[in-house]
């Protein structure tokens, strides 16, 4: 795996070994973000304010640094997936831009001083068929990590029926075994 574009463009992603992690394709990636570099209803990456969810590698995150946002915060709780993560940032020398919380998703909580902001944009890559996207939604909303403008790109099996409440979808992709929802919280 590599960083598709901007300026880390190229670079090797590590990756952890096994099938507990599931990397996003460099093709899905590179379709991400041309979708959210083109539509009317995405704010921009470069400046952006990012959370990479279920991070896996970090590729997600690492490719939204790479094309300019200005921060990344990687949530990853199996211990494999840190330690790339962990590589991946010392590798490129992204300290001042990134932070990696060991927790779970479900139970996220941000401090003040971690957060630089509301996050502009979410990527959630959870394990297929299991719902874990849910609770993340709503600790999202409920401690006021996301704006009616920021925009959640999640990540689900094909096949995966969703019903989201209290957000608008945007748009809809399916790659292969995957299905890329992009969504924005309806304004209260």
């Amino acid at each position: 795996m590599r960083i598709v574009s901007g300026r880390l463009r190229g670079r090797n992603i590590s990756s952890p070994g096994g099938r507990n992690t599931r990397p996003t394709s460099d093709q899905t990636r590179e379709s991400i973000f041309n979708i959210l570099g083109h539509a009317d209803w995405a704010m921009p990456v470069e400046g952006g304010r990012v959370a990479d969810i279920f991070a896996g590698s970090g590729a997600l995150g690492l490719e939204a640094i790479s094309r300019g946002a200005e921060f990344c915060l990687f949530v990853e709780t199996e211990p494999k997936a840190r330690a790339s993560i962990r590589q991946n940032i010392e590798k490129m020398d992204l300290f001042g831009c990134t932070r990696l919380h060991r927790q779970d998703a479900t139970k996220l909580r941000v401090a003040p001083g971690n957060l630089r902001g509301q996050f502009t944009h979410v990527f959630m890559d959870p394990p297929y068929n299991k719902g874990l996207w849910r609770p993340v939604l709503f600790r999202l909303l409920q401690q006021g990590l996301i704006s009616t403008d920021s925009v959640i790109i999640l990540e689900v099996g094909a096949k995966e029926e969703l019903e989201i409440k209290g957000f608008e979808c945007l748009d809809e992709r399916v790659w292969g075994a995957a299905k890329v929802v992009f969504l924005r919280p309806r304004a209260a």
